[in-house]
């Protein structure tokens, strides 16, 4: 029989303060697993893999470094792939106000070796053990190519006033639910319009300001400047966006000295972000979006 595109799936591996791990029991299979499930018509991974820890625990959560995946067959004819990331609960973590139904009847915050246990799974236990070796409590910080605007050549004005295409407003507005999975509440951006317009729906959603830096426009845009900018944000405690354009891009790459751990410059299209989850200044993991 021919094969069957694969199911698309995410959830993460939630921990807390003190290092538990959140657990969900499915009264379906009697099994004991992390929150997860199927994406929905159009939805990014990153995105489902919040909802589905909403939906199915209560909690809000921000990601944090992404984990391999999983890759299982379900039935004869198809796979299940389930992308998984790291993350914490932003906001109360008591789950015992949960309702139970018939997709989750209990909720319950565990020790790692009782998860161990627990875990019905073994490739669940396998992704428990990469999360282990990963930092708890990194921050996000977004790097954003501005959305799609007009071209240079048809617009006759001040090229910081170039403005984004319908595409790119459109691209903008799809940005916000997967900056939101990252709890991003710094919003810096280039002066320039179409960068400020890329972080706006964000902005207006999340009720964070646009911070705007004419030292991260293409006009006025240096190696200090940028820094500055970089090395403030990677040293808050606070997750952050930061929206540039294409030219000024590896001047941020080296800020971050993503070359000296061999990540090269993956040369953003417009809309792309590059994630940098990083602790303490120092850059922990990366992932394109």
């Amino acid at each position: 029989m021919p094969q069957r595109p694969d199911v698309q799936a995410a959830g993460a591996v939630v921990t807390r303060k003190g290092g538990d791990v959140l657990l969900v029991h499915r009264p379906r299979y009697n099994d004991w697993s992390f929150p997860k499930g199927k994406l929905n018509r159009g939805e990014h991974v990153a995105v489902a893999a919040v909802r589905e820890v909403g939906e199915e625990t209560g909690l809000r959560i921000r990601l944090g470094p992404r984990l391999p995946s999983q890759h299982y067959p379900v039935g004869r004819t198809r796979m299940k792939v389930v992308h998984y990331w790291t993350a914490r609960v932003v906001g109360d973590d008591d789950v015992s106000g949960y309702l139970v139904n018939n997709e989750i009847d209990d909720v319950r915050w565990v020790s790692r070796k009782k998860a161990r246990k627990m875990l019905h799974y073994d490739f669940d236990r396998e992704t428990l053990a990469h999360a282990d070796e990963l930092p708890r409590n990194t921050r996000a910080l977004v790097v954003l190519r501005h959305t799609k605007a007009r071209a240079r050549k048809s617009w006759k004005k001040d090229d910081r006033q170039r403005p984004l295409l319908a595409l790119g407003v459109t691209q903008a507005q799809r940005l916000v639910p997967l900056l939101s999975a990252y709890d991003v509440s710094l919003v810096a951006s280039s002066s320039s319009t179409r960068c400020v317009q890329t972080v706006t729906p964000y902005a207006e959603r999340s009720g964070w300001p646009v911070v705007m830096h004419d030292g991260l426009s293409e006009e006025d845009a240096t190696a200090a400047s940028v820094w500055e900018v970089v090395d403030d944000l990677l040293h808050h405690r606070e997750c952050a966006v930061l929206c540039t354009h294409r030219p000024v891009l590896p001047t941020v790459y080296d800020s971050l000295r993503l070359g000296e751990k061999g990540i090269e410059d993956p040369k953003l299209e417009p809309g792309r972000m590059l994630v940098i989850h990083h602790r303490r200044g120092a850059v922990v993991a990366v992932e394109l979006h």
